[in-house]
């Protein structure tokens, strides 16, 4: 069976930096409803489109093909009286951005920690970056 329209695929991933760092690898399949349902990267789809199990893809995303430019404005610096007491770097917060609607959050990371401020950036951790998405197909359904 190939991939088309409306088939659920089973891969597994690795998912890699220009540098060749590895941020994600999964060793137990993932599956999506292939058909432009954004269960994954758009041209990773299309790479996928027409291929069988045991193929492998591998697909360079440049930032806007994946997660997007980095965008400095979303690092903002807000008091330290606005967190709490156990406010550390790595932590996340869901938050809106002053101009934004009432239900349009975003998930804000901790960068810095010091007595009077808080430094946090709303940027996905792989914002601005090329990314290689290297897959094996494991398994072909119809959608049920």
């Amino acid at each position: 069976m190939k991939i088309t329209k409306d088939s659920v695929v089973s891969l597994t991933y690795q998912l890699t930096d220009s540098a060749g760092e590895v941020h994600e690898k999964v060793g137990e399949p993932i599956s999506y409803l292939h058909g432009g349902y954004d269960g994954i990267f758009p041209l990773v789809e299309e790479a996928l489109h027409g291929k069988t199990i045991g193929d492998k893809v591998s697909v360079t995303l440049q930032p806007d093909d994946a997660f997007g430019e980095y965008e400095h404005e979303m690092v903002e610096v807000e008091a330290r009286s606005s967190f709490p007491k156990d406010i550390a770097v790595g932590m996340q917060f869901e938050g809106a951005p002053e101009d934004a609607d009432e239900d349009d959050f975003i998930l804000y990371t901790v960068i810095e920690v010091n007595d009077d401020e808080v430094t946090v950036d709303g940027n996905h951790a792989l914002a601005g970056k090329t990314l290689t998405f290297d897959c094996t197909v494991t398994g072909i359904r119809a959608a049920t």
